[in-house]
């Protein structure tokens, strides 16, 4: 089967951007591209025998106003998401001020790469955002290489595509350290999701990290995955405990998947944070209301929506940015749930 030639490859002929490329071959107004550039573009396509996607050129030739936002997780895992909420609330409140519309579609992950193709076509969308990316996404890659404005809140190593994200490897080593200086050596981990999720994988890889730094040895026994829901939280939080000896410590990837790991600590008879510490992850809301009030560590999550609306409408108005990849900060919210005022009497 001959392989497609893709506006990547005219680009590498000429010489150009895959950027240039689109801007010529869609012929978008109001672009100032050097004739001889056009022309290098132009010669490059025909002896390459490049025929433009149809759907990429439908995305160059109109404006819709609408934007999607593409999941690719369970339908019925979104109603317990908090976070997932939380940027949904500042997509729509930031694409309001531009005039603009937010869409939701749920791929599921036996759809084919074209799928994502299809979307665009089909929902005369402008450009895409694209939340929780997995490892093993080549839909994605393929959205990338046609060109479409996409935007991933998250990151994918490797993928020349615009992205917004914290460093969850970093946060969540932060989050260790602070359970290590409270005098925890038995601390667990209980991922956010499974590790073809990018955010599992990094803040998994932040948990070990922090226990290599201290000397404390990695405990396979220690870890298990979690799946956004509470009941998630729960299950794995339930098996920790049949560990022997069981962790005094439990850094969980997910407020959420934390609450229902509270409930379990609880119906075992244990208590939070003097036989079992917990830190979460996202500071959503309900962390200031659960009893105790949860630890955390806080990701900008307005800032996060926000920051890809912004990069996003800048693409499809043909003014990309240099920088691809946008980091924010985040921050360690110290609650009761960690036990910052009482120290442990004897921990192993």
């Amino acid at each position: 089967m001959t392989k497609r030639v893709t506006s990547e490859d005219v680009a590498k002929r000429a010489g150009v951007s895959r950027t240039t490329v689109s801007l010529v071959l869609n012929e978008v107004p109001g672009v100032n591209i050097r004739t001889e550039t056009r022309q290098r573009v132009l010669e490059a396509a025909r002896e390459l025998g490049y025929v433009p996607d149809a759907a990429a050129q439908a995305l160059a030739s109109r404006k819709s106003k609408i934007i999607a936002l593409i999941l690719t997780r369970d339908p019925h895992l979104l109603s317990s998401d908090a976070f997932l909420n939380q940027i949904i609330d500042s997509l729509v409140t930031n694409l309001r001020k531009n005039n603009m519309h937010l869409i939701l579609e749920i791929v599921e992950e036996s759809h084919t790469p074209e799928t994502y193709l299809e979307l665009v076509q089909s929902n005369r969308i402008d450009g895409i955002i694209f939340s929780g990316p997995r490892f093993d996404d080549q839909a994605l890659q393929m959205l990338a290489a046609e060109e479409f404005p996409t935007v991933i809140i998250g990151q994918l190593p490797g993928m020349d595509v615009y992205c917004v994200d914290v460093d969850n490897r970093k946060a969540a080593r932060m989050a260790v350290n602070h359970l290590i200086k409270l005098g925890h050596r038995r601390i667990a981990c209980i991922t956010n999701a499974d590790l073809s999720f990018t955010a599992a994988a990094d803040r998994l890889a932040g948990y070990r990290d922090a226990l290599t730094e201290a000397g404390i040895p990695y405990r396979e026994e220690y870890v298990r995955f979690g799946d956004f829901d509470l009941e998630s939280g729960y299950q794995q939080m339930k098996s920790l405990l049949t560990e022997d000896p069981h962790p005094t410590a439990v850094f969980v990837a997910s407020d959420v998947v934390a609450f229902g790991a509270m409930t379990a600590v609880r119906e075992h008879g244990l208590q939070i944070p003097h036989d079992v510490a917990l830190v979460g992850f996202d500071d959503v809301p309900m962390a200031r209301y659960v009893d105790p009030y949860l630890t955390t560590v806080q990701l900008p999550t307005s800032d996060l929506g926000k920051t890809a609306c912004e990069l996003l409408i800048k693409i499809i108005n043909h003014q990309p940015p240099q920088e691809k990849r946008l980091l924010l900060e985040t921050h360690l919210v110290v609650r009761d749930s960690c036990g910052e005022n009482y120290q442990r009497l004897q921990i192993d």
